[in-house]
């Protein structure tokens, strides 16, 4: 699967929330997601746009677990890469095995998602912990599908909802060490 995502920095959700209300959007679920970064034995993540992480997701009384591997970004302009997932059933039965494997614990990250569905578009706004609020809008495509006409439509969604810059490509891993280092 091809992940054709945009993100932004937002001033506040009660904002966008009302102007997701006014184009249709429709608020589908709020979730808790913690995931555990890893970098790998061979290669630095870090260098090479990659990511692997656990991520736990919680809402109401259900509990789900993922693995998800995130190749490098493929253009200059949003988060657009190859990402791979599957289900798995225990968070830290799988971080051993990672760290028995080589894999080093980088970072959890921590944060509250509301998702909302807008034609084609997924749309979250997102609370993490240690930074300020943001909203990604993404489109799932398959392996090999052209996403110039994907990225082009996120950006028009974005314009209509008043964002015209605040974009950022680096991932919330990304900017919670840059604040670390800084």
């Amino acid at each position: 699967m091809i992940e054709v995502e945009v993100k932004a920095k937002i001033n506040s959700f009660d904002e966008i929330e009302e102007k997701l209300a006014q184009i249709g959007a429709r608020k589908t679920k709020n979730e808790f997601q913690e995931d555990i970064y890893f970098n790998s034995p061979v290669v630095d993540f870090a260098e090479t746009d990659e990511a692997l992480r656990i991520r736990t997701t919680k809402q109401n009384n259900e509990t789900n677990i993922f693995i998800t591997y995130k190749g490098p970004k493929i253009d200059k302009s949003s988060k657009t890469r190859k990402e791979i997932e599957m289900g798995i059933a225990n968070s830290s039965q799988c971080s051993d095995i990672f760290e028995a494997i080589g894999f080093r614990k980088v970072r959890t990250v921590r944060k509250n998602r509301q998702y909302f569905t807008y034609e084609n578009f997924e749309i979250s706004l997102d609370d993490i912990e240690g930074l300020d609020p943001y909203m990604e809008i993404e489109i799932a495509l398959e392996d090999g599908e052209d996403y110039s006409e994907a990225q082009k439509s996120i950006f028009k969604l974005f314009e209509k909802l008043g964002i015209t810059d605040g974009f950022e490509r680096t991932s919330y891993l990304e900017l919670l060490e840059k604040l670390n280092n800084d």
